[in-house]
């Protein structure tokens, strides 16, 4: 069974009088410990399919099961459960609370998950050590580079152990050389076991993933493996 199984998935907006076709049709399946690239043009429906794999949208019609879980008519809290269960979520602007130390926003998604004190204070820990961050745990997001911050979101992304790892143009607010130290960091973590799922324009970022998926007016116009 794949972790992500979408079927024939449509999400329609009414624009005014207009009518548009964010998703037309969908279908895709994405297997646990994948590492893929999701790219296509502006408006070509990445950033909506991304909305939908972590439930931050629902599709107008269609089908999602995520982890063998029917997604598409959970009632909200269940989604939401769900979503902090199972989806981490790394953004290109950071989402970060700027005046507040490293771990305490690395332990935001415990505190909804209602894991108590003092295991949360040790999970979060434990993954700033994993990206990196171990010597910056009490520094204030806004003391951190561009670099730094985009490690505490991924940090975050990673502490509930959630069954993928959904980036949405991670490099997009970095600059060359901390770029390619973030897309080595989510390389790392592919190898170490998580599903890695990268919404990109880069290609060159895209190269890093195993499979890319390119979509075009709602459809998956291209499917392929690439060589990273």
């Amino acid at each position: 069974m794949a972790l992500i199984e979408l079927r024939d998935l449509r999400k329609i907006y009414e624009v005014g009088s207009e009518t548009v076709r964010a998703l037309d049709g969908l279908s895709l399946e994405i297997e646990q410990g994948s590492y893929l690239a999701i790219m296509g043009a502006s408006g070509s429906g990445k950033s909506t399919l991304m909305n939908v794999i972590g439930c931050l949208d629902r599709p107008t019609s269609g089908r999602y099961e995520l982890n063998g879980t029917a997604v598409e008519d959970l009632p909200e809290d269940d989604l939401a459960r769900l979503r902090n269960r199972e989806i981490g979520f790394v953004f290109q602007t950071f989402n970060l609370l700027a005046r507040t130390a490293a771990i305490a926003n690395v332990e935001l998604p415990l505190i909804y998950a209602g894991v108590g004190r003092k295991e949360r204070r040790e999970r979060a820990l434990e993954v700033l050590e994993q990206v990196g961050l171990g010597d910056r745990v009490q520094h204030h997001t806004n003391e951190l580079s561009g670099g730094q911050r985009q490690r505490v979101a991924i940090a975050r992304a990673l502490v509930n152990n959630p069954s993928i790892l959904l980036a949405d143009e991670p490099t997009g607010n970095l600059d060359t050389t901390t770029s390619k130290e973030i897309i080595e960091l989510f390389d790392a973590l592919h190898r170490s076991g998580n599903t890695v799922i990268l919404v990109t324009h880069e290609r060159d970022i895209a190269a890093h993933s195993h499979r890319c998926v390119v979509l075009c007016d709602g459809k998956v116009v291209e499917d392929r493996p690439t060589q990273g």
